[in-house]
């Protein structure tokens, strides 16, 4: 049986050794920043604990949906596995949004009688996990340019970055002062900062999944481009969407001018397609004038 084959990596299969290195780092310091909140008491670095948790977890998920999209197209799964790395932005998503929600209650329930924090270890403890998440999003920061399982991994850095830098600040606040409602307080704004970027991440990639028109895509300029190629007198049925992230692919029917060589033209659309519009995967349907078939795209 001939093997089906289309693009052998997503852009983001480039990247997992930098995703794996910065998996193991976060790990690490996961595990000191967990003791480190329990033994001060800090809400503020056991939401930073919490967001490193999920960072690791994020990272997982999308290091694992690499691999399993790396894995080759067969006969059960014709496009591939691509669609993996798109399921783990959604749940990295929804974790965030998860974590989010939760600290916010956290912080409304300790507005009620905050507790003592030891602030010296706090800062400590939050100083080494800026300095861990800085390296973090240094390294992944152009990895998540072309791939939204990629995106999704920066982000999960990225919010932690900005937790231990709120950690830092409420810790300063109470060092100096001793007012431990800055605690609860940063912990609030940490979560309401989070969500509008993670937002968005769920709304890209549920786009995916729901077969949307890519971003990178202008189908009418991409309608208008395909009928001013010479031969072609019309194009209908016209669908372009996404395997995975920069993985885009396109589908249409298009009604040639009698006398116009079909493979010729054949070739014509697929590389326009490609090399004007990133369309990695084409399918054309040629007709005769006149043909007829019941449209399912309007």
């Amino acid at each position: 049986m001939e093997e089906i084959k289309i693009q052998t990596a997503s852009p983001a299969s480039r990247h997992k050794k930098n995703l794996l290195f910065v998996l193991l780092l976060s790990g690490t310091y996961m595990i000191a920043e967990v003791i480190g909140g329990i033994v001060t008491q800090s809400l503020a670095l056991l939401a930073d604990a919490a967001h490193m948790l999920t960072d690791v977890v994020g990272l997982l998920l999308a290091f694992i949906a690499i691999k399993i999209g790396e894995r080759k197209a067969d006969a059960g799964k014709t496009f591939g596995y691509y669609r993996t790395e798109i399921l783990a932005a959604v749940i990295n998503a929804v974790i965030l949004l998860g974590i989010s929600i939760y600290v916010l209650y956290e912080a409304f329930q300790r507005f009620k009688n905050p507790p003592e924090v030891q602030s010296k270890t706090m800062l400590i403890v939050a100083g080494i996990g800026l300095i861990v998440n800085i390296i973090g999003m240094m390294i992944l920061r152009k990895d998540s340019e072309g791939s939204l399982n990629m995106k999704g991994a920066y982000f999960e850095v990225l919010s932690d970055m900005l937790t231990s830098i709120g950690v830092m600040i409420a810790g300063v606040i109470m060092l100096t002062t001793g007012w431990y409602y800055a605690d609860p307080i940063i912990s609030a704004a940490i979560g309401l900062l989070i969500f509008p970027r993670t937002w968005r991440l769920l709304k890209e990639a549920i786009n995916v999944l729901l077969e949307g028109t890519p971003k990178d895509v202008d189908i009418h300029e991409l309608r208008k481009y395909l009928e001013g190629i010479p031969g072609v007198k019309d194009v209908h049925d016209l669908h372009v969407w996404s395997l995975t992230s920069s993985v885009n692919a396109m589908s249409a029917h298009v009604v040639r001018e009698q006398g116009t060589a079909q493979n010729q033209l054949l070739k014509t659309l697929t590389e326009t397609s490609m090399e004007n519009f990133k369309i990695h995967h084409t399918t054309f349907q040629i007709e005769e004038e006149g043909y007829e078939e019941k449209e399912v795209h309007l």
